[in-house]
């Protein structure tokens, strides 16, 4: 805490700036309290004219300055001298986000400070007052507006981008890019990020492409944020004082009392409120999910935020909670609480809230719990936020998309694991994510400090959690790549050749450049080394370079004979699996599905390699690959398999496996095939006898000159990739545009000449990752003479993503629908086909797992048929997705409704698929 006279001071100084920053002092007496430094001198930076980059941590109160821009912006230009003259000039701000619920939540804010009539907001689902002077939206609309040329641009003086460093973002981050490079010079650009640590890079970028722009850093929490471990029934402090949390140093007492616990596991005494023999080893129990809230109340720690990296682990640890009895509200609050559920779900119908499983989730919300993830329908999600910022719910079991945008700070914030699932492996959290989750917990102005608790468990190490909270290396890395949409609108807005030079000065590029000097000085480094190792392994009995030659095309032709080997394999498991009918009973010789199987489904007509549905005589049902097969399948029985075998019902499996147990081949193998030997094998000999017969062979030291070679050789391989990635990266993305500019040319999007055709306006005005597909489909009329529940089942394809690979291939309906699949199917073969032969990222391939709920939906189906037809590994689809997908659906109906290059009658029916889609659930979240 500062002292009077120092308060006092600062006061002075603040008084005597009054007059150099009028703006900024009208500001400070209208937000109603004391500016932080960085808070400052970002304002006064703005006010003089500069771009300006605010990086701080979560709740630090960046978004102050974007709010000081709105100010600048209504404000208008300062009053000529004559009382006489002409009212100061209304300009206008765009106040971008990264999601439609911090987009909605700004504007609520930003209404509620300056009125309906100054405040518009644009997203996907909603446009509100889209000519007023302040809008704020997602980036992706301003990134459309720029690309169209929208007159909502006149007058744009400030753009905020809240959470900038979304541009690292591997799906989305390139949009901020292109908004930042395409923005008008006269805007000026204020950029909000999150605390990084090569921010001082990102705005020497921002200075090329924008002009002047200040960087302010703060790695100041407003509120003071405390480290523990939960270890069972014991709270420790992660560190003793502030001073041992700068050194990373864990507390003695934790670090010696989860030793001693591990010590006690390993030896598998049982003792320690949890430790125990299973079935593999001593097991750890650790707290229940209901005595970690309830000993956090206890605490005075509520509300918190308890993150758990599945939606399933959500939602159970709420039902375990209610099991456990736990309420944490007051007949008052509960009474609210149903109050303000009950206004905010009156628009959807009763049958869905059945469904979606209503009455459990008010019960967990009158007792003050609640889960929050993607899964959920987005109704509930804001009735949950909503209770929790106005303190009715107490405590939140959440993904870590909690974590990103929305403002739902904590007191508490528990970390269950330090292990999360990326959509491809299981990893561990980086120090930024830790961050980011932590740093919900403190609220400014409410709370003096807050709290982050981590949940121990025999994989946790307490030195691992040090190096989690004390890190601060947050490197912002672009993600931004050209794509065919954006190809053609740079072209046919610029040309050409000033577009590859707009691409060269992507931030990507300029973090690319740079790169390139480090490895430059690295080649020069390695070439010396190789040098040094050549003299160490000269060899005074002849040129151990050609001896060295002979042991590596040895070691190569050794490598080259096992690849034969496996490809061999390969090719004889695909036959065999091919082969198979329903019926035959095979052994499946490895992993986790090892042991015998009955072909449900024969691997035809499908795509690529054979997957036959089969099920195990443990009861699974699923495809099996030809990589799941060590030695080629043989069928070594054959039983009957039912006409109309349902493999989803649990009793079907039962008896059909019960009778391939029953086969009585348990215990017999198959045979092994046996390779056999081949001509390279002459080689191989021929090149091991003159590798005896060279001179070098007889030295005594030739293993120690070997290792002096084998490094040279290693280095020299490296350094030679070295220089290619040199190469790669000058121009990289002018080279990506280059070729996206060449497959467009001959796919007729663009001509010789650079002009863009009406093709190419067609698909300059299509927002989808599959753009160029979209494109295709629409040159082709593969969506023409659909109806509007077949039209929405179609296109679903090439925007729905499953969020884990399934099994098998999800079904279509049939006639129309399957027909368009077929043909998008083919003509994406041929893009991907295109796009490989030039080097450039393929289109993923369309996914079929959301065509039956949409057509489904589409057709008026109750809620709980479309979520069951949903094509999920774990059951029913959740409404949550479910609402997700199909507004992305609706987006790109929208998009063809709009499309000069759909037929008359495609536009129609793509407007009547709308409205088929946008009742009940979809209805209210259209209108949120």
């Amino acid at each position: 805490m500062s002292s009077p006279a120092e308060r006092y001071a600062a006061a002075r100084r603040r008084a005597a700036q009054a007059s150099e920053f009028p703006a900024l002092d009208e500001f400070a007496l209208q937000v109603g309290f004391d500016l932080d430094d960085f808070q400052r001198e970002s304002c006064q930076a703005l006010e003089r004219g500069s771009g300006v980059l605010v990086c701080a941590p979560t709740g630090a109160g960046k978004t102050v300055v974007g709010e000081f821009a709105v100010h600048l912006a209504l404000r208008g230009t300062p009053a000529p001298p004559a009382a006489d003259g002409p009212a100061p000039a209304r300009r206008k701000c765009f106040y971008t986000t990264p999601i439609k619920a911090l987009s909605n939540q700004k504007y609520h804010d930003l209404v509620e400070r300056y009125g309906a009539a100054q405040v518009g907001l644009l997203t996907g689902d909603n446009a509100i007052n889209g000519d007023a002077p302040v809008v704020v939206m997602t980036t992706e609309v301003l990134r459309n507006m720029l690309y169209a040329g929208s007159a909502t641009l006149d007058g744009l003086a400030y753009v905020v981008m809240d959470e900038v460093h979304y541009l690292a973002d591997r799906f989305r981050g390139g949009v901020w890019e292109e908004v930042i490079i395409h923005l008008p010079a006269s805007v000026t650009l204020v950029s909000l990020s999150a605390t990084v640590s090569n921010a001082e890079e990102f705005a020497d970028w921002l200075v090329t492409v924008r002009g002047e722009t200040a960087v302010v850093v703060s790695e100041h929490r407003p509120v003071p944020l405390w480290q523990h471990m939960l270890v069972g029934k014991r709270m420790f402090d992660l560190f003793h004082d502030a001073d041992a949390a700068r050194k990373h140093d864990v507390h003695p007492e934790l670090l010696r009392y989860t030793r001693d616990t591990l010590r006690r596991l390993e030896v598998g005494d049982g003792r320690g409120g949890g430790a125990g023999w299973g079935r593999r080893g001593p097991r750890w129990r650790g707290p229940l999910r209901p005595d970690i809230v309830d000993r956090l109340d206890r605490e005075g720690l509520l509300p918190a935020i308890l993150f758990i990296f599945s939606r399933a682990g959500c939602d159970a640890a709420v039902q375990q909670c209610l099991a456990a009895g736990l309420r944490l509200t007051s007949p008052e609050e509960r009474a609210e609480i149903r109050r303000v559920v009950e206004s905010r779900v009156t628009a959807i119908p009763g049958e869905d809230l059945s469904v979606l499983g209503y009455w459990e989730w008010l019960d967990g919300l009158e007792r003050g719990l609640a889960a929050h993830h993607a899964g959920m329908l987005p109704a509930f999600k804001e009735v949950v936020e909503e209770l929790f910022v106005r303190g009715l719910v107490k405590a939140v079991f959440a993904t870590e998309t909690l974590a990103l945008g929305i403002n739902m700070p904590a007191r508490c914030v528990v970390l269950e694991r330090l292990v999360k699932y990326n959509g491809e492996a299981h990893v561990d959290l980086t120090p930024g994510e830790y961050t980011q989750l932590t740093g919900r917990a403190g609220r400014r102005g409410i709370d003096v400090e807050g709290h982050a608790v981590v949940v121990w468990s025999p994989e946790t190490d307490p030195r691992h959690v040090a190096g989690l909270a004390s890190t601060r290396t947050y490197p912002l890395r672009s993600s931004f790549r050209p794509s065919y949409n954006m190809a053609v609108n740079l072209v046919g807005s610029v040309g050409v050749e000033p577009a590859r030079a707009l691409l060269e000065s992507s931030f990507a590029q300029f973090q690319a450049d740079r790169s390139v000097v480090g490895l430059a000085r690295q080649v020069q480094r390695n070439t010396e080394t190789v040098e040094a190792y050549a003299v160490e392994a000269e060899c005074h009995h002849g040129d151990f370079d050609e001896y060295f030659g002979l042991r590596v095309a040895i070691a190569d032709r050794e490598r080259s004979l096992a690849r034969q080997g496996q490809h061999q394999r390969r090719a004889q498991a695909v036959t065999a699996l091919e082969r198979l009918r329903v019926g035959d009973v095979i052994r499946i010789p490895s992993g986790r599905r090892a042991g015998l199987a009955v072909v449900l489904d024969p691997a035809t007509g499908g795509f690529g390699e054979p997957r036959p549905l089969v099920l195990t005589q443990d009861r699974w049902a699923g495809r099996v690959t030809p990589a799941d097969f060590t030695t080629p399948a043989e069928v070594l029985a054959r039983i009957r398999v039912p006409k109309h075998f349902n493999h989803r019902s649990p009793a079907a499996r039962r008896d059909l496996a019960a009778q391939v147990s029953g086969t009585g081949l348990d215990r017999r193998g198959s045979r092994r095939s046996r390779g056999r030997g081949t001509g390279e094998d002459h080689r191989l000999t021929l090149l091991r006898d003159e590798l005896r017969r060279h001179p070098c062979h007889a030295c005594p030291d030739r293993e120690e000159h070997a290792r002096w070679a084998e490094r040279r050789r290693r280095l020299e391989r490296d350094t030679e990739e070295l220089r290619q990635r040199v190469a790669g990266r000058t121009g990289s993305l002018a080279r990506t545009f280059d070729r996206i500019v060449a497959l467009l040319t001959a796919k007729g999007y663009l001509t010789a000449d650079g002009t863009v055709t009406d093709a190419g306006r067609m698909l300059g005005r299509i927002w989808s990752e599959a753009d160029l597909l979209v494109a295709e489909c629409l040159r082709a009329g593969v969506w023409d003479g659909l109806a509007p529940a077949e039209l929405a089942a179609a296109v679903s394809v090439v925007v729905f993503e499953a969020r884990r690979d399934t099994d098998e291939r999800a079904s279509l309906p049939r006639g129309a629908v399957a027909d368009a699949v077929d043909e998008t199917l083919k003509l994406w073969s041929g893009i991907e086909a295109e796009e490989a032969a030039r080097g450039l990222a393929v289109t993923r391939e369309p996914d079929l797992g959301f065509a039956w709920p949409i057509y489904r939906w589409a057709r008026g189906e109750a809620l709980a048929k479309v979520l069951a037809s949903g094509h999920q590994v774990d059951g029913e689809m959740p409404a949550g997705d479910f609402v997700r997908w199909a507004r992305q659906v609706v987006d790109l109906l929208g998009q063809l409704a709009d499309s000069g290059g759909a037929s008359t009658e495609l536009r129609a029916t793509a407007r009547q698929a709308i409205a088929a889609v946008n009742r009940g659930v979809l209805a209210y979240h259209a209108t949120a």
